[in-house]
């Protein structure tokens, strides 16, 4: 379907490389604390300088070329410039194992590896840095760690005349193999043509409404699909300016430079914001957040202005549910968030809930050219323009993701509503057993545990007689369990809850106690993907061998460290 679009990301860009030569288009922090800004000149400059080095190796059309590493500016000249050399750009997450990256690399050939920002120093870097350098030549983009054995990126870009005889590709040839982070298994390559991206950045832009005077934040991992299509294909077609995240430490005045016009999150990170700023507040405006007087509206423009969020005018939320509560908070502030659906597979573009009809628990309804239906076993199966071309070198899984009409089979369940608002209702391989040989379906029950103290939860229990909840605190929270008056003031909130949870459940769902795990879940620890998607497996392998123990307490609420 892809062919029904007849540009590609590279048309937008040689067109504002020409219209706009001298506007800003990507900004970031040097190691210094200064800003960098770069025009289309100079992105376009120095993206054909480097393709014309490309271009020398003589390497095979459409060879593939990894990028490593953190978001920055010039993780996306590189790609520009794999793409002006008529090659096929590979993302790696930057926390990429040393294991998947030798995967990866070997699986699709890669030919080339350009190496991006990385924590040099943190466990594992030097493992990851054996792996890619065993597997084919480095090139270290500016800003990142020293390599010896690699080639600079300045270096060869001064060493080389742009190049000016661009052979722009059709949209439907090959542009990039996105490995999906995946909770179980070996990573899967997802093929997406040019003319998939286009096509996501031409109606993504419409929903949208971008101009070139938007400004949007890069700080989710440019690897993923999600940061990939938002930022660079959007950007890439409308010509908006793109404000780079240096790290955690300086997100919130990242955040404030930037000011985006339209922002994207997810619920893990819109409930931090939420959670930061009430802890910051005196208790005594809490309840002014939502009073229509005019001292509640300057707080809450004091809140947007401390977010960086005061000039946002549309706002996503993605990948889970997000509590009521906390979207009261944003909806009182004057942020709709707008819940969105997508996968790698189909560039992330699906479903997108419409301003003025959000439904708590829904993402929204189809966008233009996508069609979904439920199968008979809840499945989602859809067809889209942005579909992926298929798995790389895998046309047996291919073939088995599709039905016998050609619809995608997500591996989500879900339902629609009577205005085709689609809630999705857990994975179909996530159903599991308990003892009594009834089937549990974790998602439904996890989306009804939102608490303002609770970051993150895992319903589980297969073999065992009810399924129980391995419960996440956060930060704030974590820290109240020093004191011991208000670790048993947590306890009846935590018991509080999950009586109020097994009231709205099936006697074979009701949860039969709560844990209160140690350490917090992150993608450095395997618990979480890069995408801050929970690793069902990894998680219950870590906790499952102490179930047994806990369940004989018999105590509605176990705190792991006691």
């Amino acid at each position: 379907m892809s062919g029904t679009y007849s540009s590609t990301l590279l048309h937008r860009f040689l067109h504002w490389e020409q219209v706009q030569p001298d506007a800003i288009y990507l900004t970031e922090s040097a190691p210094d604390g200064q800003t960098v800004d770069y025009t289309w000149r100079e992105v376009g400059n120095q993206a054909r300088r480097m393709a014309a080095w490309l271009r020398a190796q003589a390497m095979p059309p459409h060879s593939a070329i990894a990028i490593a590493g953190k978001n920055s500016a010039h993780w996306v000249i590189a790609d520009l410039a794999i793409w002006l050399a008529g090659h096929v750009s590979v993302p790696l997450y930057p926390g990429t194992s040393a294991e998947t990256a030798r995967y990866i690399l070997e699986h699709c050939d890669v030919r080339l590896i350009f190496v991006g920002k990385h924590d040099d120093t943190a466990e594992g870097w030097g493992s990851l840095r054996d792996a890619m350098r065993a597997r084919a030549p480095l090139i270290v983009l500016p800003m990142s760690p020293v390599l010896p054995e690699a080639a600079s990126w300045q270096t060869v870009v001064a060493q080389h005349p742009p190049m000016q005889d661009i052979v722009l590709p059709p949209p439907g040839d090959l542009a990039t193999i996105i490995y999906t982070s995946g909770s179980t298994g070996q990573p899967k390559g997802v093929m997406h043509s040019f003319g998939a991206m286009y096509a996501y950045a031409v109606e993504s832009g419409a929903f949208c409404g971008f101009g070139t005077t938007d400004r949007v934040l890069s700080y989710l991992p440019l690897a993923h699909t999600a940061e990939r299509s938002f930022v660079e294909a959007n950007s890439l077609c409308h010509g908006f300016r793109v404000f780079f995240n240096e790290g955690l430490a300086t997100f919130a005045q990242d955040l404030q430079r930037a000011r985006p016009t339209v922002f994207i999150s997810m619920p893990r990170l819109w409930t931090r914001f939420c959670q930061s700023v009430m802890g910051r507040l005196p208790a005594s405006q809490h309840a002014l957040v939502h009073t229509a007087s005019p001292e509640g509206e300057a707080l809450r423009k004091h809140i947007l202005a401390m977010l960086g969020l005061d000039a946002t005018r549309l706002a996503f939320t993605g990948s889970a549910p997000l509590s009521e509560e906390i979207t009261q908070w944003y909806r009182a502030l004057g942020l709709e968030l707008l819940d969105v659906y997508g996968m790698t597979e189909n560039f992330s573009y699906s479903h997108y809930s419409r301003p003025g009809q959000v439904r708590a628990g829904y993402s929204g309804q189809a966008m233009p050219g996508v069609e979904c239906r439920i199968a008979d076993n809840g499945e989602i199966l859809m067809k889209s323009p942005t579909m992926m071309l298929g798995y790389y070198r895998q046309p047996e899984l291919t073939a088995q993701s599709k039905s016998e009409d050609g619809f995608f089979r997500t591996g989500d369940c879900g339902e629609l509503d009577e205005l085709g608002r689609l809630k999705i209702t857990g994975r179909v391989k996530e159903l599991f057993k308990t003892s009594k040989g009834k089937y549990v379906a974790p998602a439904p029950i996890e989306n009804l545990l939102s608490h303002p103290k609770v970051e993150s939860v895992c319903v589980t229990g297969a073999g065992y007689p009810q399924p129980f909840v391995l419960m996440l605190l956060s930060a704030v929270a974590r820290e109240e369990l020093l004191e011991t008056r208000s670790r048993e003031a947590l306890r009846l909130q935590i018991k509080a809850l999950l009586d109020d949870t097994n009231a709205r459940l099936e006697n074979h769902e009701k949860l039969a106690f709560v844990v209160i795990v140690k350490e917090p879940w992150t993608a450095d620890n395997g618990c979480l993907t890069p995408t801050m998607k929970m690793r069902r497996r990894v998680i219950e392998e870590r906790y499952m061998p102490l179930a047994t123990k806990w369940a004989e307490r018999g105590d509605p609420v176990v705190f792991e460290d006691e």
